[in-house]
């Protein structure tokens, strides 16, 4: 199981501001270098000490508009080569959301979001699913099932992949004669 979806690991809270550009997660300066680099630079403009800091499981909540910008896979692979189990956020732009879910990020969405403390300890309960601290639980609204397959199998294409090689992969040879 995807580490962002075991409702019961307690994850740190990571608060980051509204309107998170795809620049401040994947910043351009770093596109050539591969994964590893972007992932070392993201989010230091507005939290320097997150990528050397944050730790498997952690997740990051953020205001309204997580993701804008443009359309770089990369902005959320970043998150997910730190380990960052989720991103919880009142809005979420739509080419984000979808590469996020693509590369095995789950994403909450939660009017409540900006109530989370920064290093808070919640849990992401799943049935309804709620952001969960100590003293409340907070509402998401519902991820569909289809989604959940894709942060569970780690992503679109291994999840792809892992269903052909599930079926016989040799080819079906035919007895049959073929019309001319």
């Amino acid at each position: 199981m995807n580490a962002g979806l075991d409702p019961d690991l307690q994850r740190c809270v990571w608060r980051v501001g509204a309107d998170i550009d795809t620049d401040l997660l994947a910043p351009g300066a770093y596109m050539k270098q591969g994964i590893e680099v972007i992932a070392r630079h993201c989010l230091e403009l507005v939290r320097p000490e997150f990528a050397a800091q944050v730790r498997p499981g952690d997740v990051v909540v953020a205001g309204p508009n997580f993701g804008i910008g443009s359309s770089r896979e990369q902005a959320a692979s970043a998150l997910v080569t730190l380990g960052v189990a989720a991103v919880i956020a009142p809005s979420y732009s739509g080419l984000f959301f979808r590469n996020a879910f693509n590369v095995g990020l789950l994403l909450l969405t939660c009017a409540e979001a900006e109530q989370l403390a920064d290093g808070a300890q919640i849990r992401i309960a799943q049935d309804p699913l709620a952001v969960v601290t100590a003293e409340r639980r907070l509402a998401c609204e519902p991820v569909p099932g289809f989604l959940f397959d894709m942060v569970r199998g780690g992503g679109l294409m291994p999840l792809l992949q892992a269903r052909f090689a599930a079926r016989d992969p040799s080819p079906r040879v035919s007895q049959e004669p073929h019309a001319h």
